[in-house]
């Protein structure tokens, strides 16, 4: 009942029912677009597209699209291209001073860094567009082509996957803008969510129905992946507070010697980078392969097949350590220390024990080294889950992929991070929070 409450308490605000509404409309048109197949392709013929994409790096592409790169669907490319220009961008962001002084001009450079990487994506799109094309080429018998393998069929399908990225893009920023949450985190979310039902039927079917463990195992499956979503919770939320001393101001606006205000903390996040580490580490993970292909040599040909095993040691092995490599890499560039210090300063705030300045940036950099340890290793560990309960229980691939990896932790993130806008306009309202209970707070004077 306090659940239902609560929910009821959500529809009474009106701007957020809205925005909800907004965004689950917006969310269907998504999916109902996965499911549109390129003009030109027999829709029917699309079985051997989605026997490749059952397991390996390419069903992890199609897990992230919501099954369109199997559907051979307008948005089979999905939000990729543009995870991958922002990518590019904020990593050009460290070196380009151009895109440094964009970065320190607020909203105006904020919305130029936005377009240049838009044109980006369309960049990326394009040369991806006629990859795929040419993989439905290998993949597909000629008679799927309704119109055969013809530069106008190329060119125009480019255009589509082009044309349906961006239109993506726009639900994307559009649901940010008027909906609830981060609009391209929560596409790539129900993409991932949108297979799930299906993995957990073939997983049920091969357990059940083929004598393969029976119910009890689908127990203990459910049981470890639930250990696993708390885990990964307790990984986006862990914090360590660092304790901060203000000095009390006067009315004419200097300091009273030896009196100070109230203690705040700084928090820093125990895994500060999200789950940017998984994406570099699985973009780098395509390299070994696409290089080793180029060679006919059996030890080219042996390196292939390892790095195209996504459950297999070798990937995963050098997947983790990928992983806590970018883990600090990304948490260097991410987590400004000496800007932390600096405001801390000038706001009159310390560190009890550390010197303002160079001595509290030192101070900071040393318990962020100290903190991404751990949390790179936990990181490495949740990414390479999915191989562990394959080989330990057996485990189908497609099932496998939400029991770690980018998926899991894309999908504990974005709902975490949707729930809290939730509740900050319940608390805004006078409500108690998803968290808490559904009677009404009293009004503050």
């Amino acid at each position: 009942m306090k659940f239902i409450n609560t929910l009821k308490n959500i529809w009474k605000i009106e701007e957020l029912k809205n925005r909800i509404l907004v965004t689950l409309g917006l969310l269907l048109v998504y999916r109902f677009g996965a499911q549109v197949v390129l003009p030109g392709i027999d829709a029917s013929q699309l079985a051997n597209l989605a026997t490749q994409t059952d397991g390996g790096l390419l069903g992890l592409l199609n897990a992230f699209t919501g099954g369109a790169f199997s559907n051979a669907s307008v948005f089979a490319l999905g939000i990729m291209p543009y995870i991958s220009a922002s990518i590019v961008v904020q990593l050009m962001g460290i070196a380009v001073p151009y895109l440094q002084k964009l970065q320190k001009e607020g909203e105006s450079g904020r919305r130029r860094i936005n377009q240049i990487t838009r044109w980006l994506t369309i960049a990326i799109t394009l040369v991806q567009g006629p990859g795929y094309i040419y993989n439905l080429f290998a993949t597909l018998p000629s008679s799927a082509f309704l119109l055969g393998s013809t530069v106008t069929f190329v060119a125009s399908s480019v255009i589509i996957l082009t044309t349906g990225t961006i239109f993506a893009m726009w639900l994307g920023e559009k649901i940010t803008d008027k909906g609830i949450g981060n609009g391209i985190s929560l596409l790539i979310m129900v993409g991932i969510i949108a297979t799930l039902p299906q993995a957990f039927i073939q997983e049920f079917a091969s357990r059940v129905f083929e004598s393969n463990g029976g119910l009890i195992m689908i127990l203990i499956e459910l049981v470890i992946w639930f250990v696993i979503i708390l885990a990964s919770v307790m990984l986006v939320m862990a914090v360590r507070q660092i304790p901060v001393q203000y000095a009390r101001r006067t009315a004419t606006g200097g300091y009273e010697k030896n009196v100070f205000g109230s203690r705040q903390y700084i928090p820093l996040k125990l895994n500060a980078s999200g789950v940017m580490p998984i994406i570099f580490a699985q973009a780098i993970m395509f390299i070994p392969a696409a290089v080793a292909g180029l060679s006919q040599s059996e030890t080219a040909q042996g390196v292939t097949a390892a790095f195209s095993d996504i459950f297999g040691f070798w990937y995963n092995l050098v997947f983790a350590l990928l992983i806590i490599i970018f883990t600090y890499f990304y948490t260097a560039i991410t987590v400004p220390t000496n800007k932390m210090a600096d405001d801390l300063k000038r706001s009159g705030g310390f560190i009890p024990g550390i010197r303002p300045g160079t001595e509290t940036a030192e101070f900071l950099d040393r318990i962020m080294s100290q903190i991404t340890l751990p949390g790179s290793v936990f990181l490495a560990l949740i990414a390479v889950f999915p191989a562990i309960i394959v080989s330990l229980l057996g485990v189908q691939a497609g099932w496998a992929l939400f029991f770690g990896g980018t998926s899991l932790l894309i999908m504990v993130g974005v709902a975490i991070d949707t729930m809290q806008q939730v509740n900050s306009y319940l608390l805004n309202r006078h409500y108690d929070g998803l968290m808490k209970t559904g009677k009404n707070r009293k009004a503050v004077a």
